[in-house]
C-alpha cells in the first residue's frame, strides 16, 4: 500500500509511502481517500493527521500520468482534497522535506498545517508550462497573501518553511515544529488540542485581496511578460491569482481547471515536460545495472590549469572535494589559480558566495609540477591541449603514478576515446569527461564510453556528475561524440547560407528569434573561430569529399578569430558583448561570392531556421542509430543544456516530433535540389526514412 493508517490515542495517522517523495499517483490517490474514510468511519478516532514517509511530505503529481487517462481517473487529485474539505473530523498536516505542486495542493486542502523546519514548499509546475491545476492558484493566495503566493507560483522556486512563517497575516501553517524529528509527536499533540474545535477551518473560507487590486495586477503582467515571452504558463498564472481576488471560490477553480488543460496541450508545456523527463532519465544507461558499486572519490587531480582546467577545478571545490592541479611550469600554475581566485572574487563581490566558503574552497586546491604527487588520486582529469600525442604523452605518464582503481578521464572534445585508453595499461578506468565552456558555470557534461570503460567507472563518474550539479548523457565513441558532431552540420548549412546569399547577421537574427541563446555566428566568435578552422584541416585531409564553404577559413586568415582577439564575424569592444558588424567581412562575403561565380538570392528565415535545424535532426537520427546516443531524449538533453537550443522547444529531436517527421523529410528533399548544398548529407537517415514513413516519432 503506499499509504497507511494507524490509530494512537484517538488520533488517525495516515502516512503516505510511495518513494521517493510519495508522489500522488492514481494507486497513492486510492489508498489514501481509503485510509480517510477508515478513519472518519472509526468513532474512536477524534481527529486525523496526514503525513510522509521517508524524506518528504509530497513531491506532488506524478508526472508520467500528465496528459494520460489515469491522471482523471477517480479519484483524481481535485477530488481527494475535495475529500479531505468535506470531513467531519480535523485534518492535520505534518509536512517536512518537500511539500511540493500537489502535495502542497493537498496541504491546502486540510483543516490545519504544521511544518517542520527546513521543509521546501513550492508550486512548481510553471516548470512544467503549466499552472497548479487542483486549486493552487486560489488557495495558496488565500492563505499566504496575494503577493507571495504570485511570487511562489510565477517562479515555480521553492521556499523553506521558516520564511513562510514570517510572512505577515499567513495562514500557510498553524504551528512550526521544533525539528523534523519531533514534527509527528507536535502534530498529535496538536491535532489531540483541535479535536473537538468547530466550526473546521477551510482555506477556501479565507478572504484573497491586494489593496492595489487591479494596478498590482497591471504591475505583474508587465514584469511576468517581460521576463516569458516564449512561455504561456506565467502570465495565465497571474490571471488565476487574479481570479482568485475577484471571483468566487468555484468559479476562480473552474477557471483555474480550463486553463490548466488548455496549457496541457500547448507545445511549450510539451517540451518542458519532456525535457523534465529527459533530464531524469539521462542518468539511466540500458546495459548497466542501477545497482552497480561505485568506486569511492574522496580526491581529485586536474591536468592543465588553463580556462578549461581550472573551470573543471572549480566544479569539485564547490562540492567539497580537494584538488590538486598539476601543470608544467609555475607560471603557469600561478596563472590558473589567480584565474580562480578571480572567479570567486566576483562572486563574493555580487554576494553569491560567502567568504568562508570562499577561503574553504581556496584551501581544498592544492598544486604541483610532478606527476608522482598525484599518485594517491582517486580521479585524474587531463584537461590539455587537443592534440593525440600531447594526451598519449600525459595518460602514459598517469599509468605509471596512479593507484590501480584510479579513474584517468579526458577532457577531450572530439578526440578518439579509445585510442587514449589504448595509451595505457588500464583502459577499462579510461573514460572522457567532456565539459563545456565555461566549465564552472555550464551544466552539461558528455561521459565518453569507451570500448572497454568497466561498468564500475561509468556509473561513479555519473553519481559525481550530479555531485557537482552537472547533467551527465553518456556518449559512445565517435569524431565529436554527440554535440560536436551534430554542430559541424549545423556549421556547414550557416556557411553554405553565406555563399547563397545571407549576411551573418541575418542567420544569427533569424536563430535567435527561433529561440537560440545566439545564432551560429556569434557562437563560433565565443567559442574561437581557430577552433572551427583546425577541426576543418583536419577534415580536408580526413573526408577530402566533404563539401564545406571556404568563408570561415578566409576570415582567419584576416586574423579575425572572434571575441578574444576583439574581431571575428563582428567586432567587439572590451569589456561588453556586443556583436557589432563589421563591413570589411560583408565584403569578404561578397568578394568571395563573386569569385565563385553565384548570385546572391533572397532566403527566408524559415529557410535558414530550417536548413540549420534539420541538420542537426539528419545527424542526430545517423548518431541514435549507430548507438553513439542511448536514446532521442539524450541528444534533446545535450543541446539543451550545451548548445543553447531554447527550452521551450525542447531539443532537436523533441522540435522535429513537434514539426511531423514526414515534414522534416519532406523539406530535406527541398534542400538536396540545391545545387549548392550538400545533396549526400540531405539523404534521410534510414532511421528518420523509417520514422517518417511509419508515422512515427523519435
Amino acid at each position: 500500500m503506499t499509504a497507511h493508517l494507524a490509530v494512537t490515542d484517538g488520533i488517525a495517522v495516515i502516512t503516505l509511502d510511495n518513494p521517493p517523495v510519495n508522489g500522488l499517483g492514481l494507486a497513492t490517490r486510492r489508498a489514501l481517500t481509503a485510509a480517510l474514510g477508515a478513519a472518519q468511519a472509526d468513532p474512536a478516532v477524534k481527529a486525523i493527521v496526514i503525513t510522509g514517509a521517508g524524506n518528504a511530505f509530497s513531491g506532488g503529481a506524478d508526472i508520467k500520468e500528465f496528459g494520460s487517462p489515469i491522471a482523471l481517473q477517480e479519484p483524481n487529485l481535485l477530488s481527494v482534497i475535495l475529500a479531505l474539505e468535506a470531513a467531519t473530523k480535523p485534518i492535520v498536516a505534518a509536512v517536512h522535506s518537500v511539500c511540493m505542486g500537489g502535495g502542497l495542493e493537498l496541504a491546502l486542502g486540510c483543516h490545519y498545517r504544521l511544518a517542520a523546519p527546513g521543509c521546501k514548499v513550492a508550486l512548481p509546475e510553471v516548470k512544467l508550462g503549466l499552472l497548479p491545476g487542483a486549486g493552487g492558484t486560489q488557495r495558496l493566495p488565500r492563505a499566504l497573501g496575494v503577493e507571495a503566493a504570485l511570487n511562489m507560483i510565477v517562479s515555480g522556486e521553492s521556499v523553506n518553511s521558516e520564511l513562510l512563517m514570517q510572512v505577515p497575516g499567513q495562514q500557510l501553517f498553524q504551528r512550526m515544529a521544533d525539528s523534523p524529528v519531533t514534527l509527528l509527536a507536535q502534530a498529535l499533540a496538536f491535532a489531540a488540542e483541535v479535536a473537538s474545535l468547530r466550526p473546521l477551518p477551510l482555506v477556501r473560507h479565507l478572504p484573497a485581496q491586494h489593496p492595489q487590486g487591479d494596478a498590482y495586477f497591471q504591475f505583474a503582467r508587465n514584469m511576468v511578460g517581460s521576463m516569458a515571452k516564449n512561455f504561456p504558463a506565467p502570465l495565465k498564472c497571474v490571471d488565476a491569482v487574479e481570479a482568485a481576488t475577484q471571483r468566487k471560490f468555484d468559479d476562480g477553480m473552474r477557471l483555474e481547471r480550463d486553463t490548466f488543460l488548455n496549457l496541457m496541450w500547448t507545445p511549450e508545456s510539451r517540451a518542458l515536460r519532456h525535457l523534465f523527463m529527459a533530464e531524469r532519465s539521462a542518468s539511466k544507461v540500458p546495459d548497466v545495472p542501477a545497482n552497480t558499486a561505485q568506486r569511492a572519490i574522496n580526491s581529485v587531480a586536474i591536468i592543465g590549469a588553463g580556462t578549461m582546467g581550472g573551470g573543471i577545478a572549480m566544479n569539485f571545490l564547490n562540492a567539497g572535494l580537494p584538488v590538486k592541479m598539476l601543470e608544467m611550469k609555475q607560471e603557469a600554475l600561478d596563472r590558473g589559480i589567480a584565474t580562480i581566485r578571480k572567479n570567486y572574487e566576483a562572486q563574493v563581490k555580487k554576494g553569491k558566495l560567502k567568504q568562508d566558503k570562499y577561503e574553504q574552497r581556496m584551501a581544498q586546491l592544492s598544486t604541483t609540477l610532478s606527476y608522482d604527487d598525484l599518485k594517491d588520486a582517486d580521479l585524474v582529469i587531463e584537461a590539455v591541449f587537443e592534440e593525440l600525442s600531447v594526451k598519449q604523452a600525459v595518460f602514459k605518464e598517469l599509468d605509471r603514478v596512479l593507484k590501480p582503481g584510479a579513474i584517468l578521464a579526458s577532457n577531450t572534445s572530439t578526440l578518439d576515446v579509445n585510442q587514449i585508453a589504448a595509451f595505457t595499461q588500464r583502459p577499462q578506468d579510461v573514460l572522457g569527461t567532456h565539459f563545456f565552456s565555461p566549465a564552472n558555470v555550464m551544466k552539461l557534461l558528455e561521459v565518453v564510453r569507451g570500448t572497454q570503460t568497466a561498468p564500475d567507472v561509468l556509473v561513479t563518474v555519473m553519481a559525481l556528475a550530479k555531485r557537482i550539479k552537472k547533467t551527465a548523457v553518456v556518449s559512445g565513441v565517435c569524431d565529436g561524440f554527440i554535440g560536436n558532431r551534430m554542430i559541424e552540420q549545423y556549421g556547414r548549412q550557416a556557411g553554405f547560407l553565406l555563399d547563397e546569399g545571407c549576411t551573418p547577421a541575418q542567420v544569427d537574427a533569424a536563430m535567435e528569434a527561433f529561440g537560440f541563446a545566439m545564432g551560429p555566428f556569434r557562437m563560433s566568435d565565443l567559442a574561437g573561430n581557430d577552433i572551427g578552422w583546425a577541426i576543418r584541416k583536419r577534415r580536408y585531409v580526413e573526408k577530402p569529399d566533404m563539401k564545406y564553404s571556404k568563408t570561415a577559413d578566409l576570415l582567419c586568415e584576416m586574423g579575425r578569430f572572434g571575441q578574444k582577439t576583439g574581431a571575428g564575424w563582428y567586432d567587439y569592444v572590451p569589456g561588453k558583448r556586443d556583436a557589432i558588424v563589421n563591413a570589411e567581412v560583408v565584403k569578404m562575403i561578397e568578394d568571395h561570392r563573386a569569385a565563385l561565380g553565384l548570385t546572391p538570392r533572397k532566403i527566408s528565415d524559415e529557410e535558414i531556421v530550417q536548413r540549420l535545424v534539420f541538420s542537426l535532426v539528419n545527424e542526430a537520427a545517423h548518431i541514435l542509430e549507430e548507438g553513439i546516443a542511448n536514446k532521442a531524449s539524450d541528444i534533446d538533453v545535450v543541446y539543451i543544456f550545451g548548445y543553447g537550443f531554447p527550452v521551450y522547444r525542447g531539443g532537436p529531436l523533441n522540435y522535429a516530433n513537434e514539426v511531423g517527421l514526414f515534414n522534416v523529410v519532406q523539406a530535406m528533399q527541398r534542400f538536396a535540389q540545391n545545387p549548392l548544398d550538400d545533396a549526400r548529407f540531405w539523404q534521410p537517415a534510414p532511421l528518420l526514412a523509417r520514422l517518417a514513413s511509419e508515422g512515427q516519432t523519435f
